[in-house]
């Protein structure tokens, strides 16, 4: 793997960080105001809007102790957007730093969702996707043979949507204005529900919340009071991936932020996901891809000496139990001779230097 020159990964910051002052100047008018309240003993920013007849207009905007929230509060009157030189640093990001961008259609979901309010309201994207945004974030280009997708998957955690008091518009109202043709797919568990949405062409966007419970309850779809009507399919294992996102942007138009699963626990989880994906009837091709990524973003963490991290998120997953050992040593397994030797070493590394034993997650010394 190559890394990217710290130029371009200077320029990609200040991207991330325009992008994210520009979708407060877009989401928020100028004639509200921000107020804080208190919910379960912790405190929020939301947004006041004069609203007719009806009183205020209340938006969820975020926790007050997330620092980079409150900045862009404090300094909401000055903030400017700057399309045209954001749209120039995405062009040289790709162009010439060969950073990966989204398919158009991909890129105009994601976005559509962004202004409908998904990442504001604490929304995460997932899968293929979300992995193209990790080359900038770790400063290494990656394989891009990894990176092709058909699909869109989008998460929440269901006390989130739920505690946040606030929605976005209607999800299906958003992606029609992306493309027409796309439309409701009702849950094969309850068709009062939907879960998935798809395009004529057969584009996919799924909405995904995680499983804690029950498994009697793995295939019943799970109503989202923030999502516009759309509900989520749970799925086992996504709290782990979904659990302290962080904040990227998609290179796409003027740069799209979003938040992502940490580097690190996207490979980890997919390590744990691919041993599960062995019964599928399209296991096979999803096993590798998904082996391939988390393979990729592992040995750049080790290679730009971050094996602290990986190895933090692999001992949280190893030490949930027998399940998640046997799932992470049976992947691991499968990587290449020598990505896996590098792999193991670099765990173990990382282990070694958050004062654990190596010895007690499988690996050697």
């Amino acid at each position: 793997m190559q890394q990217i020159s710290h130029i371009y990964q200077t320029l990609y910051s200040e991207l991330a960080q325009r992008a994210l002052d520009a979708s407060f100047t877009t989401e928020f008018d100028t004639r509200g105001r921000f107020v804080t309240a208190e919910v379960k003993g912790r405190r929020y920013w939301y947004f006041d809007l004069p609203h007719g007849e009806e009183g205020k207009k209340r938006t969820y905007v975020g926790p007050v102790d997330d620092r980079e929230i409150t900045a862009r509060v404090e300094n909401f009157k000055d903030l400017k957007a700057d399309i045209r030189e954001r749209r120039k640093l995405v062009s040289t990001l790709v162009r010439e730093a060969y950073l990966p961008r989204p398919e158009g259609k991909t890129g105009d979901i994601v976005q559509a969702l962004a202004e409908a309010g998904f990442f504001r309201l604490r929304g995460v994207l997932v899968g293929t996707v979300a992995y193209q945004c990790y080359p900038a974030i770790l400063g290494m280009r990656l394989p891009a043979t990894s990176m092709v997708t058909g699909d869109a998957d989008f998460a929440q955690f269901h006390s989130i949507s739920v505690a946040v008091e606030d929605a976005m518009p209607p999800v299906l109202e958003t992606l029609k204005a992306v493309d027409p043709s796309f439309r409701e797919v009702p849950h094969r568990a309850d068709s009062r529900f939907s879960t998935q949405y798809s395009s004529r062409s057969g584009y996919k966007v799924e909405f995904l919340t995680p499983n804690t419970g029950s498994d009697d309850h793995a295939d019943q779809p799970t109503p989202m009071p923030a999502l516009g009507g759309a509900a989520a399919q749970p799925l086992r294992f996504l709290d782990f991936l979904i659990y302290q996102p962080i904040r990227a942007v998609l290179l796409h138009g003027a740069g799209v932020p979003v938040n992502v699963p940490s580097p690190a626990r996207f490979a980890v989880h997919k390590l744990i996901v691919v041993s599960r994906r062995q019964t599928d009837n399209d296991g096979t091709a999803k096993s590798r891809k998904d082996r391939m990524q988390a393979a990729n973003i592992m040995e750049a963490m080790i290679e730009q000496r971050q094996s602290e991290d990986i190895a933090d998120a692999f001992m949280e997953a190893f030490e949930r139990g027998p399940a998640w050992k046997t799932a992470l040593h049976d992947s691991l397994s499968q990587i290449d001779d020598r990505s896996r030797q590098a792999i193991l070493e670099g765990l173990a590394k990382g282990v070694g230097k958050l004062n654990r034993d190596p010895g007690e997650f499988g690996l050697s010394p």
